[in-house]
């Protein structure tokens, strides 16, 4: 940190320290991600509204089939992030299946749980396609916009690089390249997804920061020399979910993306 930056920040922690303030909090709020070339971001929950996205494109197909589903909840069941499923094919246990046929399946699972165990195998497919068709956050694109004056952009999503396309070119994100699981043939936490995004720029670890809502993934990039920036995203999956603030240390905090182009003056 140069002398002027130090001097600058210097009334900040002492502020904070009186006031007992943690101080990897008030270090993440102050400094700006010197060196940073590329921004590597969360997709689901932190750029899009996946839970209503999904419902919606469920209550759209479903509805004219006479169908009156709890939408929300058929989306909440969905989720595949923390299933069994996931979690074997992590760290390369077994070998890589991309998530767009994990939802295919967990959608079959939960057929007779939610009335639909009679849907044609067809609107099954339209249904599962559900996962493109999220719209973004309306923080998310003037907050894009603006920090790709200064950074090369890109997801680093567990989604596969198609869903990737669909929501960029649906909600007009400028994305660089689209990076993640399926370059890396793995899933977040696994360090591979993180370093393979970070190698296809040709960059270090400390030349990229990974962009979340979620404190277990910028624990995980951190933890490999990443910077990060935790977006808060309260009530992401419904009333009392998500994360207004981080749980671990981090560079940089955000409410929403244009503040976080603030922080990262761009």
């Amino acid at each position: 940190m140069s002398r002027r930056r130090l001097l600058a920040t210097a009334p900040k922690l002492a502020a904070a320290g009186a006031a007992g303030a943690p101080w990897s909090r008030v270090w993440a709020q102050s400094a700006p991600a010197d060196g940073v070339k590329a921004l590597l971001f969360d997709v689901y929950g932190t750029l899009a509204d996946w839970r209503n996205g999904v419902a919606d494109e469920a209550r759209r197909i479903l509805g004219p089939l006479g169908h009156n589903l709890d939408w929300l909840a058929l989306a909440d069941a969905w989720v595949v992030r923390n299933e069994p499923g996931l979690e074997d094919l992590r760290g390369g246990n077994n070998p890589y299946i991309r998530i767009d046929v994990l939802q295919r399946r967990r959608l079959e699972q939960l057929r007779p749980r939610f009335g639909v165990d009679k849907l044609d195998g067809k609107v099954l497919d339209e249904l599962a396609l559900a996962w493109r068709e999220l719209d973004a956050w309306t923080d998310v694109r003037p907050g894009l916009t603006r920090l790709r004056r200064r950074f090369v952009l890109a997801p680093c999503s567990n989604a596969s690089i198609a869903p990737m396309v669909h929501i960029a070119r649906r909600n007009g994100l400028p994305w660089d390249v689209i990076l993640g699981a399926e370059i890396a043939q793995d899933y977040k936490p696994s360090r591979r997804v993180y370093l393979a995004s970070v190698e296809a720029l040709g960059l270090k670890p400390a030349e990229c920061m990974m962009v979340a809502a979620h404190s277990p993934d910028l624990a995980a990039a951190a933890a490999l020399g990443l910077r990060t920036a935790h977006v808060g995203r309260p009530g992401e999956a419904g009333p009392g979910t998500g994360e207004p603030s981080p749980k671990v240390a981090v560079d940089v905090v955000a409410r929403s993306f244009e503040e976080l182009a603030d922080k990262l003056a761009a």
